[in-house]
């Protein structure tokens, strides 16, 4: 969600901070803002801007040789109080020394707010956030890490706090609670981000805070204290990433690259993971032995939006292929809903950020009851990487676009390597599992063909683009593919669209059929082909209009189908990787033709970071 940049060295700060959250303009927001500390003129307050809109009017605002070698950004996204330029961060105490910008929800606010109005002090805007800059003021004598230290133990919720104040020049004081924060490493420079690609121009050196951390920084040193004033030893990662990663090449827009980059991050995803002669998968950062694997029951998979998704066609595959119970869980319920552990369980935490609030505190009630959660994650160093047991790193690269793509197919890689480990050690033969790694490897190339139907799919965008409901319908393993492709529609394009099973039509979404709302048929290679092919005479017969996405060979398919988006042939087990992709890209061209704004939907954040 919200964005961070914090920067102290020898460089002019406001120019690093604002290319910064340009960096960071994915996350979401609608606002932004910097502080500046004066350059030789301690005491002063720190210098502000802020506007409402993109990062180009807060551009325009900062002047091109505003002096200062220290400061904080920020981009926000509203949750307490509407888009204004009050409410947009950074924000101050009344008297303009202390300057903050918050990431996270404080719960307790309200409260917090009422007493410090009882003892005069004013507030300008509607904001949780700004009682972390007026806290910070009233516990202020000289040293602003005590000062933070002191008002953290009043705060309820999550934050990712950074602070300066007018009296330490050069000095940044960064807090985390729940909401990511990271120290960049420069060669006589230090950074403090939510997110590594607001940094990566600078260094590559990057220490990751854990819960309950404050660290200190000035140019040349940095230091990090746990809750109990204990100092932490600091681990220094090293960013794999290069810059040219996160920039566009030569494409429209973030999402079209990420579509069209599926074939390469997918290879990522399996490179070196397949024992081909063995048939088996090579997992070894799931942290359990042969034997532990082999005692697990059942599988339970907590994700959220487009990665519960990927743990849907998971669940499919472990029960198919490894016939182990698998169930995926929506991480917003299950942390509420008093969940039941079942002995030789195993969870899998599923989140491209591995930041996804709702994910993380769901990992986190089960691990207290004693289960054992292993993550699927793209960022290293996240902290459901750091959290959990063990895992899974699908290796996608940076996704800059809100609306997921390429993670979510390295999350379907990884799912499909961890369902071959289970099939090994249960029912799968060494032939079938050799077979089903030749089908594996040969999934990028047929995703690099998939991308050809790139000029069909965007004719039938500009088609049915004006249509307002639009139902997505597939079975079995494809079930999971109808819901991805509804909700990319409705991510990006605004259009309004359901995914169901395909045999589910008949009890209730029948009735939405019209000529006006057309139905988007995944058709499986398999069994259920029949099944899926009575469906849409179901649908053509009360003049729906029907969009068929199937083998390229199937004639019967494209006969029926007002049109058809034929595929390259895979075993009908791996058909989750090509049927996928046109989705993605019917939903990006209908985006196109609408005005709308792909890679930065409205309302929407790319990291999930508050509930």
């Amino acid at each position: 969600m919200c964005g961070i940049v914090g920067y102290t060295g020898p460089r002019q700060a406001s120019r690093i901070l604002v290319d910064g959250l340009k960096r960071l303009e994915y996350r979401g927001y609608d606002s932004a803002g910097i502080a500046v500390q004066v350059d030789g003129a301690t005491g002063a307050p720190p210098v502000v801007i802020k506007r409402t809109g993109k990062i180009a009017e807060l551009r325009q605002a900062v002047p091109k040789d505003m002096a200062g070698h220290c400061g904080m950004g920020h981009t926000r996204w509203a949750t307490h109080g509407g888009v204004t330029g009050e409410n947009a961060h950074p924000h101050t105490d009344a008297s303009g020394k202390v300057a903050i910008v918050h990431n996270g929800i404080i719960e307790n606010y309200m409260a917090l707010k009422g007493m410090l109005e009882k003892q005069g002090v004013p507030f300008r805007s509607e904001t949780d956030s700004e009682v972390i800059a007026h806290l910070v003021a009233l516990n202020y004598e000289g040293d602003l890490e005590a000062a933070l230290k002191a008002s953290l133990k009043h705060l309820k919720g999550t934050y990712g706090i950074v602070c300066v104040h007018a009296d330490e020049p050069g000095r940044i004081v960064g807090a985390r609670n729940g909401s990511p924060l990271v120290v960049g490493v420069g060669d006589g420079e230090m950074l403090l981000a939510s997110d590594v690609t607001a940094m990566l121009a600078h260094t590559k050196r990057v220490v990751y805070l854990n819960d309950g951390e404050v660290v200190t920084m000035l140019p040349h040193e940095f230091r990090i204290s746990d809750g109990d004033e204990r100092r932490v030893d600091p681990r220094i990662d090293h960013i794999a990433w290069e810059l040219e990663a996160i920039e566009k090449e030569g494409f429209s827009c973030y999402m079209e690259k990420e579509i069209f980059e599926q074939p390469d991050s997918i290879e990522r995803a399996i490179s070196g993971r397949m024992d081909h002669e063995n048939g088996c998968a090579k997992l070894g950062g799931l942290n359990l032995s042969k034997k532990e694997l082999h005692g697990i029951e059942r599988v339970r998979v907590i994700a959220a939006g487009t990665s519960w998704h990927a743990g849907l066609v998971g669940c499919q595959l472990l029960e198919s292929v490894a016939r182990i119970p698998a169930a995926a869980e929506l991480a917003s319920e299950l942390r509420y809903r008093n969940p039941v552990l079942e002995p030789a369980s195993l969870y899998f935490a599923v989140s491209q950020s591995g930041e996804t609030a709702d994910t993380l505190y769901a990992m986190r009630e089960v691990r207290r009851r004693g289960g054992t959660v292993l993550g699927i994650c793209n960022v290293v160093g996240s902290t459901i990487a750091r959290e959990s047991e063990g895992g899974v790193y699908v290796h996608s690269g940076p996704e800059i676009a809100v609306a997921s793509t390429k993670a979510f197919t390295s999350q379907l890689a990884a799912f499909y390597l961890l369902a071959l480990e289970f099939a090994r050690m249960h029912d799968m033969s060494h032939h079938e599992g050799q077979r089903f790694l030749a089908a594996l490897r040969e999934v990028p190339a047929a995703v690099r063909k998939t991308l050809a139907v790139r000029d069909h799919v965007q004719a039938l965008a500009k088609k049915y683009c004006r249509h307002a409901d639009f139902l997505f319908l597939g079975r079995g393993i494809l079930f999971p593919i109808a819901l991805e492709g509804a909700l990319k529609l409705k991510e990006i394009s605004y259009i309004h669209a359901e995914g169901y099973a395909s045999g589910e039509i008949k009890h209730g979404p029948i009735a939405l059929v019209s000529p006006e709302t057309p139905s988007v048929f995944l058709v499986p290679g398999d069994h259920l082909r029949e099944k899926t092919i009575s469906n849409m005479k179901e649908i053509k017969a009360r003049g729906g209009p029907v969009i068929a996405l199937a083998d390229e060979d199937d004639e019967l398919v494209a006969s029926i189908a007002d049109d058809f988006i034929g595929l390259p042939k895979v075993d009908p087990r791996f058909q989750p990787f090509t049927m996928v992709v046109p989705l993605q890209l019917f939903a990006y061209f209908c985006a196109l033709e609408l005005g709308r704004d792909v890679d930065q939907p409205r309302n929407l954040a790319k990291s999930v970071t508050v509930e």
